[in-house]
C-alpha cells in the first residue's frame, strides 16, 4: 500500500510546534461537536503542529484531536509507530475534517484517553476503516485505508472532533476500568 501522505506532517511546512496543556472532562469543549476547518489556513497548520508536539511529548498517546487542547475544530494528529497493537502504520500524520467511510469488521477493545486519565474503557470499534480528510496547509484530500490499532485511533479522534469521548461508546458501567499506574 503506497502512503496517502507521502512524508507529510506539519514539521515538513517548517512548523515544530508548541506543546499545550491538555484538557480534562467535564470540560465543555470535548462534549461540542468541532466545526470544519479551511486546510489552508496557516491557524490550522499551527495547530496540527502543536497537536504533534503535544502528543510527542506525552507517554502512551498514539492520538490527540484539537478539542482537547481546548479549541473546537476538526483537526487531529495520529501516530501508532513502535505501538504493540499496531499492524497498519502511517507514521504521524493531521488530518482535517475527517469523516470515515466505509467500516467493517467491528471489535471490542480496551481505551483510554488524555482527556480521560483516570478511567479506560471497552469500546467497540470498526477494525477496518477508510477515512476520507484534508491534509492541513496542502488542502491535499487524501484517502487512507487502514485496520487494527491505527483504524480504532482514528475513530476515536474523529469522535473527540465530533464532540465525543470514548465514554460515550462504553455500553455501561461494567465496561469502565481504573487506569492501572505504573511507577
Amino acid at each position: 500500500m503506497t502512503d496517502p501522505f507521502n512524508g507529510w506532517t506539519p514539521e515538513a511546512l517548517g512548523d515544530q510546534g508548541e506543546v499545550l496543556p491538555v484538557v480534562t472532562a467535564p470540560d465543555a469543549v470535548l462534549s461540542r461537536p468541532g466545526p470544519e476547518v479551511d486546510p489552508s489556513d496557516p491557524k490550522v497548520v499551527r495547530l496540527a503542529a502543536d497537536l504533534l508536539a503535544t502528543m510527542r511529548v506525552s507517554p502512551g498517546c498514539v492520538g490527540l484531536a484539537a478539542p482537547q487542547v481546548g479549541v473546537s475544530a476538526q483537526v487531529f494528529v495520529v501516530d501508532v509507530t513502535g505501538h504493540p497493537k499496531a499492524a497498519s502504520v502511517h507514521g504521524a500524520f493531521a488530518l482535517c475534517n475527517a469523516k470515515v467511510v466505509e467500516a467493517t469488521r467491528w471489535r471490542p477493545g480496551r481505551e483510554g484517553c488524555m482527556s480521560v486519565p483516570d478511567l479506560t474503557g471497552d469500546v467497540k470499534r470498526a477494525a477496518r476503516v477508510v477515512v476520507e480528510a484534508v491534509l492541513p496547509g496542502t488542502a491535499e484530500p487524501v484517502r487512507l485505508t487502514t485496520d487494527a490499532f491505527e483504524a480504532r485511533a482514528l475513530q476515536h479522534e474523529i469522535d473527540h472532533c465530533a464532540g465525543l469521548l470514548f465514554l460515550d461508546r462504553v455500553a455501561g458501567a461494567h465496561a469502565l476500568h481504573q487506569r492501572k499506574v505504573y511507577l
